[in-house]
């Protein structure tokens, strides 16, 4: 997954290494700001503990890493957080191990100056507004502040030879941000919307209680400031939870602005109307081929196109099942299962057209089906879980009945079991799609046949 932000993201680590070190005067409003709490980057990441993945000079194989994850249905908690890292593009996988430490230190730099550039600019909005009746939320407040303070404590106690380096990276960073502008009035607005929504944010889990509370306010300055130098997606209702997993998976306010980015890079449309609109209208599209009957009943008889659906497709089914199985769902779905699958399949068709290519001559014939590669597999996974509970929808009348049954799955489903149906279901497609064709014209291809269908069914074992 690349990742350019909006052109703020230097993917080319190794330029990191030639940065001089050049003193820059630092003033009081940007010490006011945060410029003393960017810390320097870890000496040292442990290798993934992942085989093949990694190799001696920490290089990753992107497409080997994702097929582990969909191979082994997930990471363990202990990997995770540094395989979010590059799954989600904050880390090119092309970086070494000696790069990314420098890497992550201008990333926070440059977050540092975004951040600052909006606070300046909306002082009043630098903090959260207290009603005074939220006592858990006041203690946020306290809890994050206190934080605050002793993160400046730490930078204050950096040696000479970093505080330089950072000074340099701090005045690149401001020089890049220079000519950014913002939109006051839309901002505002984002800020009015994030500042109601951050607050009722899985309050529930361990990462949000007691002192941990005051990521809340991490939370809200990240999204801020995504909202502020992405003015073309900004804010909407759904990015708060989608945030909030990064956040509580990497436990670092730069690390989750940076992965968080490159991931809406990539699916910020799915948050505007008409990308919202297509998602739904493919899930339509699919499960007209997998169950007409359950299609007819959904969508042609004024069900609003499957608009129930909604929040399962946006949020990667987030609240249907058990949190740490949330988390695996969804580092699975981010690892364009499909693509990986189209690769395998073009270059099976790319033989056979080579093995066929005199024939063809010969003998016209259409080419194979392509995969529709804008059928992801969470839509397949959405799929599943309409055909395991068909029955209870045929039942139901109206769009109350559906939000009342898609209301009833929270926290319910079992993932195992719906990855085995997607999977199934999913590999049935790929095979229909890729070979449907040859079932009259190639009979005598058909050991040929069989051995791309088992290979096909490699990839799910």
């Amino acid at each position: 997954m690349n990742c350019t932000t909006a052109g703020y993201y230097d993917r080319d680590a190794r330029n990191l290494v030639k940065y001089p070190a050049m003193k820059h005067k630092i003033s009081a409003s940007d010490e006011a700001y945060g410029r003393a709490s960017v810390p320097a980057p870890a000496p040292y990441t442990p290798p993934l503990g992942l085989p093949g993945v990694m190799d001696a000079e920490g290089r990753v194989d992107e497409s080997r890493l994702r097929t582990h994850i969909i191979k082994n249905g997930g990471v363990s908690p202990s990997e995770r957080r540094q395989v979010w890292r590059f799954l989600f593009g904050m880390f090119p996988c092309s970086s070494t191990a000696l790069e990314r430490p420098l890497l992550q230190e201008q990333l926070a730099v440059r977050y540092q100056v975004m951040k600052r550039k909006w606070q300046q600019l909306l002082p009043a909005a630098v903090r959260l507004r207290l009603n005074g009746t939220d006592a858990e939320l006041i203690a946020a407040v306290k809890y994050f502040e206190q934080r605050k303070k002793r993160e400046e404590q730490m930078c204050r106690g950096q040696s000479e030879e970093v505080k330089e380096r950072l000074s340099f990276l701090e005045l690149q960073a401001q020089v890049l941000f220079e000519r950014v502008t913002f939109d006051i009035e839309e901002l505002q607005e984002a800020i009015r919307i994030i500042d109601k929504d951050v607050p009722r944010t899985d309050r529930d889990l361990a990462y949000y209680l007691g002192e941990g509370s005051g990521n809340l306010l991490v939370l809200r300055e990240i999204l801020i400031t995504y909202a502020a130098f992405h003015p073309e997606v900004s804010y909407a209702q759904g990015m708060n939870d989608l945030c909030s997993r990064f956040l509580e998976v990497l436990d670092s306010e730069v690390d989750t602005y940076w992965s968080f980015s490159c991931y809406m890079e990539k699916f910020s449309r799915d948050f505007r109307a008409d990308g919202l609109h297509r998602k739904i209208e493919l899930e339509a599209e699919l499960l007209k081929e997998l169950d007409p009957q359950l299609h007819a009943h959904l969508v042609t008889d004024n069900m609003d196109r499957l608009a129930f659906c909604h929040r399962w497709l946006l949020l990667g089914f987030q609240r249907e099942f058990e949190h740490s199985d949330a988390l695996r769902l969804f580092e699975i779905l981010s690892c364009d299962h499909l693509e990986l699958i189209s690769q395998q399949v073009e270059r099976a068709h790319y033989q056979e057209r080579l093995a066929r290519k005199h024939s063809l001559e010969d003998h016209p014939s259409s080419e194979p089906q392509a995969i529709n590669t804008e059928f992801t597999f969470e839509l397949f996974i959405c799929a599943a879980i309409l055909l395991e509970h068909r029955d209870t929808l045929l039942r139901c009348r109206n769009e109350v009945q559906l939000i009342q049954f898609t209301s009833s799955l929270q926290g319910t489903l079992d993932l195992n079991s719906t990855l085995k149906k997607a999977e199934e279901l999913f590999y049935n497609y790929c095979k229909r799609s890729a070979w449907d064709h040859l079932n009259d014209r190639c009979r005598s291809r058909r050991s040929k046949e069989e051995q791309f269908i088992r290979h096909l069914r490699n990839l799910f074992s």
